[in-house]
């Protein structure tokens, strides 16, 4: 088992109404998923202990089945979590000059 890192960016902006829901929702309060905000999304970066990074994808997506009105549109990994999970090749990102 290892830590996986990625992020899980949603459809539209939380909305208050979200936001208060969330609040609410214990599964979203154990350290491993956290939301980010900007005026433009919100996102969850995440950090999940699992054999392959599917099953940390899984598991996190699982916690969205209690979060009504609110779509997960893609999960990405940046330059900082390809790194974390030992990713970061030539072939996946550019690496600096």
């Amino acid at each position: 088992m290892r830590n996986w890192y990625f992020n899980l960016v949603l459809q539209d902006v939380i909305s208050e109404e979200q936001s208060d829901a969330l609040a609410q929702l214990a599964g979203f309060h154990d350290g491993r998923i956290s939301l980010v905000e900007s005026p433009e999304r919100s996102w969850f970066t995440c950090s999940f202990e699992a054999e392959t990074l599917t099953q940390a994808v899984a598991d996190a997506l699982a916690r969205f089945k209690d979060f009504p009105g609110v779509l997960v549109r893609s999960v990405e990994l940046d330059e900082i979590a390809l790194e974390f999970n030992d990713m970061l090749t030539p072939a996946v990102a550019r690496l600096p000059e």
